[in-house]
């Protein structure tokens, strides 16, 4: 204080002296407050990844962070404005296991105000307010995933540290311990022969199947751990696998870390996020729907999503048990399904006496016109874009669309050339699809950006990737472009944009429905890339970006890759955004943004 009165007059300002202390206590506050990170950027460094696991397996090896000499080499132009984000571990609710936190199915104040919970709504999205900024952080002894291929059969128990299933299933063959691993037999409630040879059955009793040519895109209800999607996809079927989260502990978790497709949802009161006419085969093995509950609604859920002439295959103890109960269930079924004019092409049981029951959906709308009674009714035509997104059950037959040259359907070309038959994939009852030109230009469009840019210009380890989401599809051009890559994509159409997921789906790809502002049905670490071209301008009208980054953060793995390409103001947003998370971070040609996320987590 001595050298401060220095520099006052020699008589006493006792204002001025207070004033300057004032000045000098808000400055150091400020410093304090931000961390020093606003004004010494450099002064954090991301930490160092784990280090080398003595196991001998290779995907114990640790995440190739690159240096921040190397970070630096790569930037191009300006490393726009640092943001001052404090980052905290989420706060959840009782019962509510924080390392594998789902903000829209975990909301335990929601889902105690529930008036009913008859209908599963319970199991259905209630999302949180205000938006969670948290993050959740990784279990212990979280180690970098077994690669694919291996990882379908075996995967680290540290990084689902989840015994239930294994206890309550371990007579079913669904998945065992074995050491630090838990092991996936391809067993199953329905598959006592081992999932091979269930899947081969099918193919026998009814050719029609044709896996991998007539039949590409699955929907599996109540998959349990996903080994029916798993193994077809040695057939070139890609199965959308779902189940809710429920008692059968983390099973779509086990799932999307054995790098199978899948998804967290239920069939209770609302629409699942699909559009109409897009699955050429559903299948469920005793996956508990009750579907002639409430009027039949879950089962014209189905009948909504499934392609005309598409196949329901439902393996249930209603097909090959006699007991009375068993036996109500069945006859129910009978008639719901005469109803909405599904035929019965197979009832059958295998060489293990499990029953199995096939049912085809007509191509045309004249079964329904000549019902005798009509019970369920059509429901009205849809008038212009008609998202199933928080959108109520149907209690009423969707009509099939009149096309052009006629009442009946045709079905897409064989696997692959429906990938690249573009005409074929352009629906034809709406006037609001791209022309076919457009549709080529973007397929060429993805073909040379992914060859020429991201499979070799963006120091990405796509061999490490497995698990890809495309948080803004289109047309599915990206993924498209990446088919012989042994990865999957989540191809996922915004609320707000133009409806284009009939035609991924005609491509033979999967996707789904998803609004940007509310946290994605999946858990944490369950994808290797987040893509998004041109997205986040929109999602900024109506939510924060730094909502979107803890989302992104949440569902992606560590060692896992983000690369954006957006307008150059949004660029440095997200890097400054990425930054704070403690990515590693490269603008590359003035528009792509590429971060890599490390093991760090903040203090609890």
């Amino acid at each position: 204080m001595a050298s401060l009165r220095a520099f006052l007059p020699e008589k006493k300002c006792p204002l001025l002296l207070l004033l300057a202390l004032f000045l000098l206590s808000s400055v150091l506050l400020l410093f304090l407050s931000n961390g020093g990170n606003r004004f010494f950027p450099d002064y954090f460094p991301s930490p160092s990844p784990p280090t080398k696991n003595p196991d001998t397996n290779p995907s114990s090896t640790s995440v190739p962070i690159r240096s921040s000499d190397e970070r630096v080499q790569e930037v191009e132009g300006d490393q726009g404005e640092e943001l001052a984000v404090r980052w905290e571990i989420c706060k959840v609710g009782k019962g509510v296991v924080v390392q594998d936190y789902i903000p829209c199915l975990d909301n335990v104040k929601a889902i105690k105000e529930l008036k009913s919970r008859r209908h599963m709504e319970h199991r259905e999205r209630h999302c949180p307010w205000p938006r969670p900024r948290c993050l959740v952080p990784l279990p212990r002894n979280y180690k970098v995933p077994v690669p694919w291929p291996q990882s379908r059969d075996m995967i680290w128990y540290d990084n689902v540290p989840h015994p239930k299933l294994v206890e309550y299933k371990k007579d079913q063959n669904w998945v065992r311990k074995s050491g630090d691993y838990l092991v996936f037999p391809g067993g199953g409630t329905q598959f006592k022969d081992g999932v091979t040879t269930y899947i081969q059955f099918i193919e026998q009793i009814l050719p029609t199947i044709g896996w991998g040519r007539h039949t590409r895109v699955v929907l599996d209800v109540g998959c349990g751990v996903a080994s029916f999607g798993g193994y077809l996809l040695d057939k070139n079927v890609i199965t959308m696998s779902f189940a809710p989260k429920d008692e059968h502990e983390a099973q779509i978790q086990f799932a999307l870390e054995r790098g199978i497709p899948a998804f967290l949802s239920v069939i209770g009161t609302q629409k699942l996020a699909f559009p109409d006419n897009v699955f050429d085969l559903i299948h469920c093995a005793r996956c508990r729907v009750h579907w002639d509950a409430d009027g039949g609604k879950p089962l014209l859920e189905l009948n909504r999503i499934l392609r005309p002439g598409g196949f329901f295959a439902w393996s249930a103890t209603p097909v090959y048990r006699d007991n009375e109960r068993d036996q109500g269930v069945w006859n129910a079924m009978v008639a719901l399904t005469d109803s909405i004019c599904w035929k019965a092409v197979v009832k059958t049981t295998d060489a293990a006496g499990i029953g199995l029951v096939i049912y085809q959906k007509p191509i045309s709308n004249i079964c329904y016109i000549q019902r005798k009674e009509n019970k369920p009714p059509l429901c009205a035509l849809k008038v212009g874009q008609d998202f199933s997104w928080n959108a109520p059950l149907d209690n009423c037959i969707h009509q099939l669309p009149v096309i052009n040259s006629g009442e009946e359907q045709n079905w897409p070309v064989s696997w692959p050339e429906r990938l690249i038959d573009i005409s074929s994939s352009i629906p034809e009852e709406t006037n609001r699809n791209p022309s076919e030109g457009k549709l080529y230009d973007d397929t060429n469009h993805w073909k040379e950006l992914v060859s020429g840019v991201y499979l070799n210009d963006l120091a990405i380890n796509w061999s490490s990737i497995r698990n890809v989401m495309d948080m803004n599809a289109r047309f599915g051009g990206f993924s498209a472009a990446l088919i012989s890559q042994p990865l999957w994509v989540m191809n996922v159409i915004p609320t707000d944009e133009p409806d284009t997921l009939p035609i991924i789906f005609n491509r033979g790809l999967i996707g789904i429905y998803h609004n940007w502002c509310e946290a994605f049905n999946t858990y944490p670490r369950t994808y290797d890339l987040l893509h998004a071209s041109y997205l986040l301008g929109n999602v900024t009208k109506r939510c924060n970006n730094i909502e979107v980054a803890a989302e992104m953060d949440r569902i992606l793995r560590p060692g896992g890759w983000v690369l954006l390409q957006d307008r150059m103001e949004i660029i440095k947003q997200m890097r400054s955004i990425l930054q704070s998370l403690h990515y590693e971070t490269a603008i590359v040609r003035q528009q792509f943004l590429v971060g890599q996320k490390g093991f760090w987590r903040p203090e609890k």
